[in-house]
């Protein structure tokens, strides 16, 4: 993998203008050259202003989830997991409030920046996370039958794990109630087993270009 190339994605990633509806900017976190692939649904109207993905609420409860089952902070998981999404600029609210759920349209002009990035990355594990993502690898089941277990799946000619987990949003109670909270926990264990995870050196991400 090259750490120059997923700086000059992400950089040519920034400057994305195929969505009209969409709302700029464009997300992206840090440009880690690392196998483990984090994969989000879409940014909420903070991420925006704060500059990185998962940088609020949900993000929290994340980012907590990761702490209890790896032992890492907020900053570690940044440095150590490439964090990707369905789509990376916000959609915007609906008339009666919510944010609204992007179009197919804007989700398949989307996709060729996540297969880029399987090509660069070449991830070992992928972690999507909500309904959303999760049906960009899996085809369509209740979270019941897909959190907690482990999947083979195929990434640019390639096989990865994935292994995914419910949207940690304050809106869905799923991964606060049995069966969703044992589920969770399974699912998590299996990421903290994971080679890419157990074996991760931490490295420093170098200052996103452009």
């Amino acid at each position: 993998m090259s750490q120059e190339a997923i700086v000059r994605h992400l950089s040519a990633l920034r400057r994305c203008e195929r969505c009209p509806r969409m709302h700029k900017p464009v997300v992206v976190g840090r440009p880690v050259a690392g196998r483990i692939m984090l994969v989000g649904q879409a940014p909420g109207d903070k991420e925006p202003v704060v500059g990185r993905p998962f940088a609020w609420t949900a993000g929290k409860t994340l980012f907590k989830w990761f702490a209890g089952a790896l032992g890492w902070t907020e900053d570690e998981v940044r440095d150590r997991v490439y964090f990707a999404a369905v789509c990376r600029c916000f959609p915007g609210k609906l008339p009666k409030g919510g944010d609204r759920v992007p179009a197919p349209d804007e989700i398949d002009a989307c996709a060729d920046w996540m297969e880029r990035e399987f090509e660069i990355l070449r991830p070992e594990l992928v972690i999507p996370v909500g309904k959303l993502a999760i049906g960009r690898f899996l085809e369509a089941a209740p979270l019941v039958d897909q959190v907690g277990r482990s999947f083979r799946v195929p990434l640019a000619g390639r096989k990865a794990d994935c292994i995914p987990l419910p949207h940690p949003s304050g809106a869905s109670p799923w991964h606060r109630m049995e069966p969703g909270r044992t589920l969770l926990a399974r699912g998590l264990g299996l990421i903290a087993a994971h080679p890419a995870v157990a074996g991760r050196s931490l490295t420093k991400a170098p200052p996103l270009a452009g």
